[in-house]
Order: structure tokens, then sequence, then C-alpha cells
């Protein structure tokens, strides 16, 4: 079959299997030129991305400020005050089997953190679902993990917020892992670390900024340690969250997750968490607990939008239950990734059985 690209010679089309995305089109021309046309997913193609390179050549395209560009084309101003002070929000998303999990939730969450630093996006939330959707089809994704930035744009050297006249946007879709699969099957040990959680009368965790700096610390900690996961305390003693997940214990009979008042981020996998308990018929309670009722607990999880929902099964040295995986913990799982199939808007109008 010959098809015409816009005034190109005709170009033989033919599918390429590329493990991580939809299938990359491609063919030779009757002058033998080799092509390679990103998008034919689900039916049509995409005239707009035409390059002429070989399938393992192609990187990732990033949404840029207002363009798509090519990844190694995708630069932040060294003005942006999002690099200069990490002056800025976030949201990590997760597309699963042809749908974006949760995204209004998600978006609902950037706004509020947006408002809440007096930082103006500049466009609607409908026109960011659509950067979303878009930045998932130009890479033919239909699995992907989405970092969706905004900061708070260019600047001078100074960090007086008014010199920035625009926010900057950027949007990048790609494959994640955090865990081996054996990690879901087995669980993983964590450590309770020195550094305190941010004070929420200080730096609200419940902003997802771009300062991350607590968090890391409490990552390095864990690493030095030789744990996998870091779990943070606030000032009074009581447990917080992971450095980058919620936590959850099961302890007498009771889902137990800490309040939003005791200085975490309120994770969209751990409401999602919440929400599946309460269906399932699970007593769950919102309180304080200290590492005491960590160590004494039946069954203890981690939740987050790149980790999903994966076991803990020792913390500090402490054994938790039986040391493996507990029941309540595969039950929510199995409810949780059943929810992804039919949760969030469609990336795509069309199904594809070449889709990945």
């Amino acid at each position: 079959m010959y098809l015409g690209f816009r005034g190109k010679d005709p170009c033989l089309v033919q599918a390429v299997q590329n493990p991580n995305r939809i299938y990359t089109v491609g063919g030779k021309n009757p002058s033998g030129k080799f092509h390679v046309i990103r998008g034919l997913s689900l039916g049509f193609l995409f005239y707009s991305d035409f390059i002429e390179k070989g399938v393992d050549q192609m990187g990732l395209k990033i949404y840029c400020n207002g363009v798509f560009v090519p990844e190694e084309e995708a630069k932040v101003s060294v003005f942006d005050h999002g690099f200069l002070y990490g002056d800025g929000i976030f949201e990590g998303i997760r597309a699963y089997h042809g749908r974006v999990f949760k995204l209004d939730e998600h978006l609902k969450r950037l706004y509020e953190s947006a408002k809440s630093i007096r930082l103006t996006i500049g466009i609607t939330k409908d026109q960011m679902q659509e950067i979303i959707l878009e930045t998932l089809r130009r890479n033919g994704l239909k699995d992907a993990y989405i970092r969706l930035v905004v900061s708070r744009g260019k600047g001078d050297l100074g960090l007086d917020p008014n010199k920035c006249p625009q926010a900057a946007i950027y949007c990048i879709a790609d494959q994640i892992k955090l865990f081996e699969q054996s990690t879901y099957e087995h669980g993983l040990a964590v450590k309770t670390v020195a550094i305190r959680r941010n004070n929420p009368d200080t730096l609200s965790p419940r902003i997802k900024s771009l300062n991350y700096l607590n968090n890391i610390l409490a990552k390095i900690e864990a690493n030095l340690s030789g744990a996998m996961e870091g779990v943070l305390l606030n000032q009074e003693g009581y447990v917080t969250e992971g450095t980058g997940d919620n936590i959850f214990i099961y302890r007498n009979g009771v889902l137990m997750t800490p309040p939003r008042s005791v200085g975490i981020l309120e994770g969209v996998t751990r409401n999602s968490t919440l929400e599946i308990a309460s269906e399932m018929g699970i007593k769950v309670s919102e309180e304080l607990f200290t590492r005491h009722d960590l160590y004494t607990a039946d069954e203890c999880f981690l939740t987050g939008t790149a980790a999903e929902l994966i076991p803990v099964i020792d913390v500090d040295g402490r054994e938790i239950g039986d040391g493996v995986p507990g029941p309540i913990f595969k039950q929510l799982l199995a409810e949780f990734r059943a929810l992804t199939l039919i949760n969030g808007p469609k990336i795509y109008s069309v199904e594809s059985a070449t889709a990945r």
C-alpha cells in the first residue's frame, strides 16, 4: 500500500513493533529512502510528527511551554524560577490501559496548589487535560507515567514572583517502574528517618511544590541505611508519610492512615484506597499513630501514583505481621488494579490491538 504525505513521495507503510509504545509505522518509498511516521495509533496517522529517522533513534516528544519538541530540544531557561528556587508545582499521573487514572482529582489538586502559592496557570483545566492527552498520543503511549510541571516561569535572579510575568508549563509522558514485580509479591523493608516532615505552618506538604528537598534528604538517609524507602515523623513524633508515598497500617481490625493535619500530601492513590476499603466493608480511620503502632501492626503498605500499593514487611528491623504481604493488602491491590481499568478519560477515541 502506498500513501502520500503532504507532497512527499509515496511511502510504503509497514508496522514496526516498539516494545514500549504503540506500533510505529514506516517504510521505503519507491526511491528506497526510509521514513518513519510517528503515530499510526488506532487506525489513523498524525502528519504533524513526520521524521526521517530509524525507530531506535526516535525519542520522546515533550510538551514544552506551548509546543511539542523532541526530548533533546526540551529546554528550561536558567532564569526560570522553578529552576532557581523550586517555585512551582507538579503532578505525577498514571495512564492505564488507554485511560488517564483519576485525572480530575490530579488537576483539582494542581490548581489548588497553584492557588495556594498565588500562581496563575493561565489555562483552564480542560485545556490542561488536552495537553496531557495529546502528550500521550504524540508518544503513542497507552500505559504511562505523566509528569506535569507548572513553574512560576522566567524572571530575574531575584526571588520576587512579580518579576515572572507568565507561568511555564511542561508535560512529560514515559514509562516508569519504581519497584520490581517481586517487591509487590514479597514486600520491602523501610526505615524511619531522623529528618522531620516539614511543619505545615511553614511549608504545607499539601502543596505539591517543586521543592522536594525535605523528601530528598529523607530518601538519602534511607539509602544510607540500606532501606528501600524512608518514613518521616513530624515534630511531635507521629508518623506522617514516606518520601514519595502515603502510609497505611492495618491494626486491631482497623485500616489506619495519618490525617491531613499531621503534615502529609493528600495523595490521590491514598484517597482511592480509602474509598475502596470503605466499599469493601473494611473499617477505616484517619488518625494519629506512632512508631509503636507501626511496629505492632498486622499489616503495613505504602500508596502513591508511581508506586501504586506496595507492601511493607519490615520497619526498623521489626517484622510486620507474619513478615509477608497480608490479606487486606492483597484485596486492596486487586480492587485498585480493577479500578484502573475503568476510571478516567480515554486517551484515544478508537481502540487498537497494536497499542502498548
